[in-house]
């Protein structure tokens, strides 16, 4: 499953800065049982918009880690709260339709 969340950066901070922050909460949250990894896009054309996509084994797992939020990450949320607005766009779950390059099949 894929949850998927948008990130606007106010005025005077950069993608740099909340990138920094995005990477030491996701190091702890990949340990979690379940996790499959995450990562950060940013908009093109649209400098203080980013995409986050954290992938998981199920809602489950993920539910399970957000329940259990370990303190340093609990933290480093609330060390950007003033910095940036963030709207959860879904939770999704993995492709049942795919169609790939032949190269990549």
């Amino acid at each position: 499953m894929h949850y998927i969340f948008e990130v606007f950066l106010k005025p005077g901070y950069s993608a740099e800065q909340y990138a920094e922050a995005w990477t030491r909460a996701s190091e702890i949250i990949q340990r979690a049982p379940g996790a499959q990894g995450t990562r950060l896009h940013r908009k093109i054309g649209d400098p203080q918009r980013l995409l986050a996509i954290a992938t998981w084994e199920s809602k489950e797992a993920r539910d399970a880690m957000e329940s259990q939020l370990p303190e340093s990450v609990a933290e480093i949320i609330a060390e950007q709260t003033p910095h940036v607005e963030i709207t959860l766009i879904g939770e999704f779950e993995a492709p049942e339709w795919t169609v790939l390059p032949e190269q990549q099949r």
